[in-house]
């Protein structure tokens, strides 16, 4: 089976393993960014870890988006109330902005402080954003007001998939979970 087959009920296989690689990346990015804060020992090494973590996330979830709208998702239940259907599409859908806005708040972020971007040794992004420290002090404060909303999204969404894995077992974690 190619990544793009899907199984009746279920995500098709590039969803899935973007899913939870993504999962895996974002869980990390959050504690990450918030040792970042807490620790000067520690700081440069997670700066250098965060960056092109970031920039990787923004691609991926990029590839996501194009992936999802090309293979849609598998059907909610039915039986399933109209607001919990619409918190569902909702919550999908801000953390897909979330995703996307992240990366691009934290380069224009560093490239208002006039912070090279290194993804690696020897390759910067260019700058998206002018030099300056007011627009500087403004994203840094919007990425993180972000980083607060998507942490507290990622919470909700993963008490929405226990829900349906251990109340409903309607088969919606199942979807994105297993073939």
């Amino acid at each position: 089976m190619n990544t793009t087959d899907r199984t009746p009920g279920h995500f098709n296989r590039l969803a899935r393993v973007l899913h939870w690689t993504m999962a895996v990346m974002i869980l990390a990015m959050l504690f990450i960014g918030v040792t970042m804060m807490a620790s000067l020992h520690l700081r440069p090494t997670l700066v250098d870890i965060h960056r092109p973590l970031g920039i990787t996330i923004g691609l991926l979830v990029l590839l996501r988006l194009y992936n999802r709208l090309r293979h849609p998702p598998p059907p909610l239940p039915a039986d399933l109330p109209w607001w919990q259907a619409l918190a569902a599409k909702a919550s999908h859908w801000l953390l897909y902005a979330l995703m996307l806005a992240m990366p691009l708040l934290g380069w224009s972020m560093l490239s208002a402080g006039g912070y090279p971007i290194v993804l690696w040794s020897g390759f910067n992004l260019p700058p998206i954003a002018p030099h300056s420290a007011a627009l500087y002090t403004a994203l840094r404060s919007a990425h993180s007001l972000l980083a607060y909303v998507l942490f507290a999204t990622v919470l909700m969404h993963l008490g929405a998939a226990l829900y349906h894995a251990w109340v409903r077992r309607d088969g919606v974690f199942e979807s994105m979970a297993k073939k």
